[in-house]
């Protein structure tokens, strides 16, 4: 069974850039679909970015586009979100999550997440 552990998680100020590490085991990452998903307390899990199984084809909110990028290393079976130009709004808990039947994400139906990491962006 795979599972996801992820890091990088920290305090940065507005402006900074932190990227975080999503780590697999249990099973090849590249054979599923993977997302980065955030949430704050009292709010829904929104989806952050997806990098789709089949065709390498990747997405972004449209809250981050420019600034985060999504990538995988097939070597060690991670998957990365690099983020730059942090703004106080993109503090949350991020997650990331695979999905082995689909080749895009959803949040319904990713099969297994990890327990998350928190990002602050404070000055």
């Amino acid at each position: 069974q795979l599972q996801l552990v992820e890091s990088g998680g920290g305090l940065v100020q507005p402006g900074g850039s932190l990227r975080l590490s999503c780590a697999a085991s249990g099973d090849t990452l590249e054979d599923y679909t993977i997302g980065w998903f955030r949430q704050v307390p009292g709010k829904e899990r929104e989806g952050v970015s997806c990098f789709g199984r089949d065709t390498g084809r990747t997405g972004y909110a449209d809250s981050v586009k420019g600034r985060f990028t999504i990538s995988r290393d097939n070597a060690k079976n991670t998957v990365y979100l690099q983020m730059n130009n942090l703004k106080p709004e993109d503090t949350a808990v991020y997650y990331c999550a695979a999905d082995y039947g689909s080749g895009w994400c959803g949040l319904k139906t990713m099969d297994y997440w990890g327990k998350g990491t928190l990002v602050t962006v404070s000055s």
